[in-house]
């Protein structure tokens, strides 16, 4: 009953909170008569992160419900599901879901809800004002700038026009999220102090994944790279 209410919740925060970004995705797809065109300028970029010397595109409608799908269901976001929800079991924590495979899959799904309600209220709030949400790499800075750069943009994002803000949606979206979740969460980790701890594992987390956006494409350049 729980599960089932966490996806009614998460597909209401997507409906709701990605309303604003859905019409102009709607004006690119829905145009059955018209002619194909040829593609035209650069390639489409990445919607979970873009190189910081390439000129400012805005996000568009269709690739801002991309990035929230990418950061929900994407690889990175599976193994960390997988970790987490691995090491929970070993622990036996919160007990109320048991040491064993209905344990395991129960504790992913509680974070995946979580994570699935985050990334639909920073996307759909960021809309509003023109938040941008993707990592921006500075893969040509030396190694410490790169690594500030992890933490940077943890806390900033860019708005409609390519220059830095506060990434308003992302402080309201992960708090927001482990607040929501208390609802649906067993009784041992629904306080507020749970809350807050795991507002602050989420933040953590962020920086994990900015870490990844930024140096995993130099890792597999490297290991993948053809002789």
């Amino acid at each position: 009953m729980r599960r089932s209410f966490s996806r009614r919740i998460a597909l209401s925060l997507l409906a709701v909170l990605l309303g604003p970004a859905l019409p102009s995705w709607a004006q690119v797809t829905e145009k059955p008569d018209s002619p194909v065109a040829k593609p035209q300028g650069p390639p489409a970029r990445s919607v979970k992160a873009v190189p910081a010397q390439a000129p400012y595109e805005p996000l568009t409608g269709k690739q801002r419900v991309q990035w929230a799908a990418s950061e929900t269901f994407g690889l990175e976001s599976w193994l960390v599901g997988i970790w987490t929800a691995s090491l929970g079991t070993a622990r036996n924590k919160p007990e109320e879901y048991g040491p064993h495979w209905e344990g395991f899959a129960k504790r992913y799904g509680i974070r995946f809800s979580g994570i699935a309600a985050s990334n639909t209220i920073e996307a759909g709030l960021g809309a509003l004002w023109g938040e941008d949400p993707r990592y921006v790499r500075s893969q040509n800075s030396p190694f410490k700038k790169r690594v500030g750069n992890v933490f940077l943009y943890t806390f900033m994002a860019r708005n409609r026009e390519g220059k830095r803000m506060p990434a308003y949606a992302r402080y309201i979206a992960i708090p927001g999220n482990n607040f929501l979740s208390n609802t649906w969460r067993v009784s041992s980790e629904s306080t507020t102090n749970d809350a807050l701890a795991r507002t602050g594992y989420g933040l953590l987390a962020d920086v994990g994944g900015n870490a990844w956006s930024e140096f995993w494409p130099d890792v597999r350049r490297m290991v993948f790279r053809r002789n």
